[in-house]
């Protein structure tokens, strides 16, 4: 019994190593999302890059007050 408290410190962490491997290569059938959010999703962030982009130009060529 005296060599089983000795052992269990020892084999935690390979076991719950094991454990967390399995669990994350789970596949998650609920929390997927499907393609057309992903769509959306890249349709979202192609327009925000493009206002970025032209609020940066429209910056560009403005003029700004800088100091001397």
């Amino acid at each position: 019994m005296e060599n089983l408290l000795y052992l269990l410190p020892v084999l935690a962490c390979p076991v719950g190593m094991g454990l967390m491997m399995w669990f994350m290569m789970r596949p998650k059938h609920g929390a997927q999302a499907g393609p057309t959010a992903d769509r959306q999703e890249l349709t979202r962030l192609r327009k925000e890059i493009d206002a970025l982009r032209s609020e940066q130009a429209s910056r560009e060529t403005t003029p700004q007050d800088r100091p001397a």
